[in-house]
């Protein structure tokens, strides 16, 4: 199988599109022999788009999110994403000697932002994600729903326009979850920034997505897609956010079924 590099692209192929993934595959080296991950994955990301990647565990959508972001190399195939990824993961990842400000400092520091102009621009996205006046606040001093906050607001500070999201929101309790929903959808449509992101969780790939993507197990493949043309913002627990969620869960139990019985 023929290696073709993922490229990061910024120019006229990228202009229609933040993220382009085309006859992806990726494989590791294992006791046993190469073990196929990805297989034939070819997905585009509209500028603007609300993309969810849903599939169970073992299905390569870590994988794919870590090959978009640069982190790794396809064994085959080509993505090229309109300017560099901001990648947020399940983990805040936050560094716990610094205040949430200069966490966020960092990556605007990291960006090339002058040195006077980081902390107004900290407070901005501080303020964006509605922790005005944390900037101060310790990691330790902040619940698991404010890190995730800050996580976020580090993400924007690289001020790409493509956010990867692994699972970020997947450690913390029902409702912060619920209200981090409603967050990041209102942020969303704010910036209009494209997100591509991970989850096992069917509702909350459906509360928050315009389109949701389904992965085969072992390989992934693109088994199905699903337009969501319910308006936001969306409840989890709406009539409409519940009956796709239902359609969707028996396609996913059905790959599941599917991968069992290989």
């Amino acid at each position: 199988m023929a290696t073709t590099v993922a490229k990061a692209a910024v120019g006229v192929d990228a202009r229609d599109h933040a993220a382009r993934i085309t006859n992806v595959s990726k494989s590791f080296a294992s006791p046993a022999g190469r073990h196929l991950v990805l297989d034939d994955i070819t997905l585009d990301v509209a500028p603007g788009e609300f993309v969810t990647l849903l599939g169970a565990s073992g299905c390569g959508k870590s994988t794919l999110l870590n090959l978009v972001a640069g982190l790794d190399q396809p064994t085959s195939g080509t993505i090229s994403t309109d300017g560099r990824p901001a990648l947020m993961f399940q983990e805040h990842a936050l560094f716990p000697w610094l205040t949430a400000g200069k966490n966020i400092e960092l990556a605007l520091k990291l960006r090339g932002v002058p040195k006077a102009q980081r902390r107004t621009q900290a407070e901005e996205l501080l303020e964006l994600v509605r922790l005005t006046g944390a900037y101060r606040k310790r990691v330790h001093e902040l619940s698991g729903g404010m890190r995730q906050r800050v996580a976020m607001a580090r993400a924007l500070a690289q001020d790409s326009r493509l956010l990867l999201m692994d699972e970020p929101f997947a450690a913390l309790d029902a409702i912060t979850r619920d209200v981090l929903h409603d967050e990041l959808t209102r942020i969303w449509r704010e910036t209009r920034l494209s997100v591509l992101f991970v989850t096992h969780n069917v509702r909350e790939a459906v509360r928050l997505a315009q389109r949701v993507v389904l992965l085969s197990s072992r390989p992934g493949r693109v088994a199905r897609e699903w337009v969501v043309d319910i308006e936001q913002p969306r409840r989890i627990e709406d009539a409409d956010v519940a009956e796709l969620s239902i359609e969707i869960t028996e396609q996913l139990r059905g790959e599941i079924r599917r991968h069992g019985q290989h």
